[in-house]
């Protein structure tokens, strides 16, 4: 395995340097947030003159560090390694196992010479009433697991191998180093019962194990599809599930969005320009583990790839939205047609459909369609799959293969 480069999120790193804020690293556990933390950021610092004493690192998961889960344990020890007024940069690892962990980093905060970053591996680390304890001054990095760039540029291979792995699976760092199928398969389904799962059992005191395993294959089975928590809910009621609530079903949805696993993209009326909060759908944050849940069944490669696309999106820092455009036919009967992706960045919107191929006329208009009822001028993309150089249509629309897609960062303004 090659090293793995993460510059996208080194460099947001670097960039908040000395800002005064608290930084914080949160994302799906096993994405690479401690590899971030040690030995990239660290190195850098290294690199950049800082003395190994002035670097505080604390990985709070491991057994011998189980003293500082109290939060006045912690803050000694962070202490007592301050010798004089130069920089220091404290690297605490998996911060949400200790309890007042918020009052420990708020008061670094009023100590001139500390520089914080922090791991944490669940949404509930980073809700309002903590967010209101750093009072405005809390700077969070998202992590992904690895984007396909990341994927190839570690992978011993070329980039058609590398998707084939990718696609099956996924981008968690720990996969390169996996030997063979069903190494990868079982780590993959080990992770996901012995890590995730336990985690949303543990965290949320969830009695109904048996419904939030069977939510998360519901929603592995429907990526790419719309779906709410109704729809789910009313399936376990039709299965005999008489004595489940509602609300139970949509408290177990949170909770698996809250561990990052699944990510929920909304729907958006791109002619009323407003949501629509009837149907949304769920992307995993890693295609591998989604895969992993179906005992890699039902691989079906268009819904493998949007999910991929999302994902990509997301880690670019788009807002990224389901879209719908109302039409009349030539009957004057209106019609829903659906925009893959609706991408919102500061003053920038792009539309963008996914499809395995434009093999023949009808398909490409298929696709075209719902782009060419949008009356705007923001760009509109069609991203394939294959190998060929991006081209332009006659009414503008940009054709790009999802190799540059994904592996030119700048594609979208290609």
């Amino acid at each position: 395995m090659n090293e793995i480069k993460r510059d996208t999120y080194l460099n947001k790193m670097i960039n908040r340097k000395g800002n005064g804020l608290i930084k914080i690293l949160t994302g799906i556990r096993r994405c690479g947030k401690s590899y971030l933390l040690d030995p990239i950021f660290k190195n850098h610092l290294l690199e950049s003159g800082v003395k190994e004493d002035h670097i505080i690192k604390l990985e709070l998961d491991k057994e011998e560090n189980q003293q500082y889960l109290e939060a006045k344990e912690l803050s000694k020890y962070i202490k007592s390694k301050i010798k004089d007024n130069d920089m220091y940069y404290i690297l605490l690892d998996e911060i949400q196992l200790v309890k007042g962990f918020e009052f420990v980093l708020n008061g670094f905060l009023y100590e001139k010479n500390l520089d914080v970053y922090v791991t944490g591996s669940n949404s509930k680390f980073l809700s309002a009433d903590i967010i209101t304890e750093f009072r405005g001054r809390g700077d969070v990095i998202k992590v992904f697991p690895l984007s396909f760039s990341e994927f190839v540029s570690a992978y011993d291979g070329d980039k058609y191998d590398a998707w084939n792995e990718y696609v099956l699976y996924g981008g968690l760092p720990l996969i390169l180093s996996k030997r063979d199928d069903e190494e990868k398969s079982q780590y993959l389904k080990d992770l996901f019962e012995q890590t995730y799962i336990k985690d949303i059992i543990e965290r949320n005191n969830i009695q109904r194990v048996d419904i939030v395993d069977s939510i998360i294959n519901m929603l592995a089975s429907s990526v790419g599809s719309l779906t709410n928590p109704k729809k789910i809910y009313n399936t376990f009621i039709s299965n005999g599930e008489k004595k489940l609530s509602y609300n139970t079903i949509s408290t177990y949805i949170k909770n698996i969005e809250d561990s990052f696993i699944v990510n929920k993209s909304n729907r958006y009326d791109v002619k009323g320009k407003k949501y629509i909060q009837t149907l949304q759908k769920y992307y995993f944050s890693d295609i591998g583990l989604r895969n992993a849940r179906l005992n890699f069944r039902q691989q079906e490669e268009n819904h493998l790839m949007e999910n991929i696309i999302y994902n990509e999106l997301i880690v670019r820092g788009y807002n990224v939205d389901v879209g719908v455009v109302d039409i009349r036919d030539g009957n004057k009967n209106r019609k829903q047609l659906e925009v893959d992706f609706v991408c919102n960045l500061g003053d920038k919107r792009y539309y963008i459909q996914c499809s395995l191929n434009l093999d023949t006329r009808e398909k490409t208009i298929q696709e075209e369609r719902p782009l060419m009822n949008i009356n705007d001028n923001f760009k509109k993309i069609i991203v394939v799959k294959n190998n060929m150089k991006h081209w332009y249509t006659e009414e503008g629309i940009l054709i790009i293969g999802i190799y540059e897609f994904l592996l030119d960062k700048n594609s979208l303004n290609l």
